[in-house]
């Protein structure tokens, strides 16, 4: 949500307050699409989405279309963050042998993630798309699919179940170790993944905009101590959007890192 909609949301609220025939607010007030093809809305996250795929679209290409033994600053740069995902994630997770066919992959999450992260302090957005459960959650099933395929392809069915139990272990305990582990591999780890992303998202998000938004309703205030104290808000609300870039930064590094850590347990010989 970013702040002018959460203002309209505020606004709304105010409004059904004062008639007391739609208190307390439901999710409906907060629905607020941009317009309707059809059965089909269109909504201010699906816009930033779109957005962000155009921009890095044109940032590969603008980049890469004159790539030159002595890089561009752009290149340069380019080829820096491909690097980083290249051999500080894939192939530290995956390993030297097979890490390379998932290097597209990683890359593609890692940038599309932080770009729409980034978005939640970037005006006049101000809204990091990942605040959406239903984007996190598309993504996490990409990795899903991924690592539970491979593994499958590796190990084959029979054996990819029998992967989740690791050996040496005596044979009464097999059974608690395989619900465990099936747990973990099909239930926990994709929860996990994709309620990580989200709710860093969300928490810091709304962090700001209490801020942000308090700040402006002091300041609006009748008392001029109230007015003052608008100063301090706003302050806390600058450290805290550089301490969010941060935190966008390394929710991109994390879920891109978990997600070639599941491929390459996916790929090991022994569990």
């Amino acid at each position: 949500m970013s702040l002018n909609v959460l203002a309209t949301s505020v606004g709304s609220l105010a409004a059904a307050g004062e008639g007391e025939e739609h208190f307390p607010p439901t999710p409906e007030i907060f629905w607020t699409p941009l317009f309707s093809i059809g059965p089909v809305s269109i909504t201010r996250p699906m816009v930033v989405v779109a957005l962000s795929v155009g921009l890095i679209a044109w940032w590969l290409l603008a980049t890469t279309k004159r790539a030159a033994v002595v890089p561009s600053k752009g290149q340069f740069f380019a080829e820096g963050v491909y690097g980083f995902v290249r051999n500080g994630i894939a192939k530290d997770m995956i390993g030297s042998k097979e890490f390379l066919r998932f290097v597209p992959l990683l890359f593609a999450l890692f940038v599309f993630i932080l770009v729409n992260n980034l978005f939640g302090i970037l005006p006049p957005i101000q809204m990091p798309s990942m605040a959406r459960i239903g984007f996190p959650i598309a993504l996490t099933l990409v990795v899903y699919v991924v690592y539970h395929a491979i593994g499958i392809q590796k190990h084959g069915v029979v054996g990819y179940f029998k992967f989740l139990i690791p050996g040496g272990l005596p044979g009464w305990i097999k059974p608690f170790i395989f619900v465990l582990e099936f747990i973990t591999f099909f239930i926990t780890r994709p929860l996990t993944l994709a309620l990580r992303l989200f709710g860093n998202m969300f928490a810091g998000h709304m962090l700001l905009v209490v801020f942000i938004v308090g700040g402006w309703e002091l300041f609006n205030a009748d008392s001029f101590l109230l007015k003052l104290t608008a100063l301090p808000s706003w302050a806390l609300a600058f450290a805290f959007t550089l301490f969010e870039a941060l935190v966008q930064f390394l929710q991109a590094y994390v879920f891109t890192l978990l997600a070639a850590s599941y491929i390459g347990g996916a790929l090991i010989e022994e569990h």
